[in-house]
């Protein structure tokens, strides 16, 4: 835990889940710059926060607890970010419904006065955000984004300009930007063109040829990454009535592979992400038959699932946490693995071969196996005894 000091005021905030070996923030230059301009900073005058204040991307919550007092709107596709930011609220005082939380997957606000955007690191989740509220924004909503200097690119501010209106960015402050732009009216309000949708290779296994559904914000969102493409190639070949779990399922072309593959097993698929969940569950139901039955959760890894329930975790986890490197996610979702897999269940990982997941396997289950291999990518196989 750390302490943000705003002119808005000073807040103990962390990330969730809360880890004492994680030194990460929950908050970094962009928000402290974004609560400065919003008091009045970057010399102009303070921000009218009356009416609708919708957040948009707030990662950690930050904003919200920052903002909580105006009764701020938080959209996010992050279940993490929602978590983290019910727990700040609660840790500096203010109530869980000072801020409204809304997936990106819910109808946005009718009106918004005053948007407010984190930048993700996605610009194709940007662009699917900004045609959600772009009905809702008028001539007089004031839209400020906020972003690392890094995270801010040309096409950036093309979305906005597109999408919203006229653009123009700030100076940089401690590597970070400010986004101003002035809503125009006479653009026209289109709907979003996700999700997007492709047809398989035909070397992939049980989904080869198949269509995969994917809502903005998805990993490798227009094509199949290659860690899951040679995971597809080397999944393990069991039968039976397996209950499986696709964790961090993305799109979820790794549980429908199971699927497709053993019509008896039961899959599970989970993510934190809402957009990845609500692809899964399209991915799934556009090849499978009508009677195919499946779990989609959204949800902090295994904590939804029962303890000793599951005979195989199928995962490819992520090592970046928005722009930082940390292996605290894969960790997290080992140890969930290992707590929900029933004896003698198998939890199977892909990853780049450099990050060394055999390492934390063999600390946490006592074993780990090695199935298959190449120069980039490794699986492994780790038993629970």
């Amino acid at each position: 835990m750390n302490r943000l000091t705003t002119p808005q005021g000073g807040f103990d905030l962390a990330r969730h889940p809360e880890n004492p070996r994680d030194q990460l923030r929950a908050w970094d230059a962009a928000d402290e710059y974004l609560l400065s301009r919003l008091a009045g900073g970057e010399d102009g005058e303070p921000v009218d926060l009356t009416g609708t204040v919708a957040v948009v991307g707030d990662r950690w919550g930050a904003l919200a607890t920052a903002l909580s007092g105006h009764d701020p709107v938080q959209i996010t596709d992050s279940y993490l970010a929602q978590r983290a930011t019910l727990a700040n609220l609660a840790r500096n005082g203010a109530a869980p419904d000072s801020v409204r939380m809304l997936s990106v997957r819910d109808a946005p606000p009718e009106r918004v006065d005053v948007l407010l955007v984190r930048v993700p690191k996605s610009l194709a989740l940007l662009e699917d955000q900004l045609h959600r509220l772009a009905p809702a924004v008028h001539a007089g909503t004031v839209v400020i984004g906020t972003g690392m200097v890094k995270e801010i690119h040309t096409s950036t501010l093309k979305l906005f300009e597109r999408i919203i209106g006229p653009t123009r960015t700030s100076l940089a402050v401690k590597k970070a930007r400010l986004i101003h732009c002035t809503p125009d009216p006479a653009l026209p309000r289109v709907p979003s063109p996700w999700p997007y949708r492709y047809d398989l290779p035909d070397d992939v296994g049980a989904v080869s040829g198949r269509t995969v559904v994917n809502h903005a914000g998805i990993f490798c969102a227009e094509r199949l990454d290659v860690g899951t493409r040679f995971f597809l190639k080397h999944l393990p070949g069991r039968t039976g009535p397996d209950r499986v779990v696709d964790l961090g399922c993305g799109n979820g072309v790794v549980g429908t592979s199971v699927a497709l593959a053993n019509p008896e097993a039961s899959v599970t698929f989970v993510d934190e992400s809402y957009q990845a969940v609500a692809s899964a569950e399209e991915t799934f139901r556009a090849n499978t038959g009508a009677d195919a039955e499946a779990e989609f959760l959204v949800g902090d890894a295994m904590a939804d699932v029962p303890p000793r329930s599951v005979d195989l975790v199928l995962c490819n986890p992520p090592f970046h946490s928005h722009q930082a490197v940390t292996d605290a996610t894969a960790r997290n979702m080992f140890h969930g693995a290992k707590a929900a897999l029933r004896q003698g269940g198998e939890l199977w990982v892909v990853g780049n071969r450099h990050l060394g997941y055999h390492t934390q396997l063999r600390r946490i289950f006592g074993n780990c196996t090695t199935v298959a291999g190449d120069p980039k990518f490794v699986v492994l196989r780790a038993v629970k005894r």
